[in-house]
């Protein structure tokens, strides 16, 4: 059964194998992965993952005027299977790229993960009083789209972004 849980250090090498498996560079979307952020060594992965950790306490102010984010993970036992994260305002950034970005590796996908994964952020959504998300993907991304869907998500249309056209969805709370 899967579990959202918070970041954590203890799960550096399942973490670097789901890493591993996305190939080079930082686009696994949810885990909050920076490019200052050194994550192959045990004492640097454990520097990352207790920042996330501290960054997703909603009332805890970030550096940087950066907006605050809840990181989950989507784990099984100690299988990395995704990371999830949740925005919690609405900055240049949110309406942009919205308040909720995940991704699943490729080994396991077309399991139900996200749009699991997506129903118990939106549960955080509620509990933390926000009444509506915007949730972004890419044009193509049918699956994405489909999912959010499943989740209540209602089309407001497309638009260009610096990574290309997206869809953007939004789910009332």
């Amino acid at each position: 059964m899967p579990e959202l849980i918070v970041p954590t250090a203890h799960l550096h090498s399942a973490w670097l194998e789901a890493h591993h498996e996305w190939g080079p560079g930082l686009h696994e979307d949810g885990f909050g992965l920076g490019t200052s952020d050194e994550v192959d060594s045990p004492d640097g992965f454990a520097v990352w993952a207790a920042r996330l950790a501290e960054e997703s306490e909603p009332a805890k102010p970030t550096e940087g005027g950066r907006m605050s984010c809840m990181y989950r993970w989507i784990v099984e036992g100690d299988r990395v299977h995704g990371g999830i994260a949740l925005r919690y305002g609405l900055d240049d950034y949110v309406r942009q790229f919205g308040h909720i970005g995940y991704g699943i590796r490729p080994s396991s996908r077309r399991r139900g993960l996200a749009t699991w994964a997506l129903g118990r952020m939106l549960d955080e959504a509620r509990a933390l009083g926000l009444d509506r998300i915007l949730i972004v993907c890419e044009v193509d991304n049918l699956a994405s789209a489909k999912m959010i869907e499943h989740n209540g998500g209602a089309l407001e249309g497309i638009r260009d972004t610096e990574h290309g056209p997206a869809r953007r969805y939004w789910i009332e709370l």
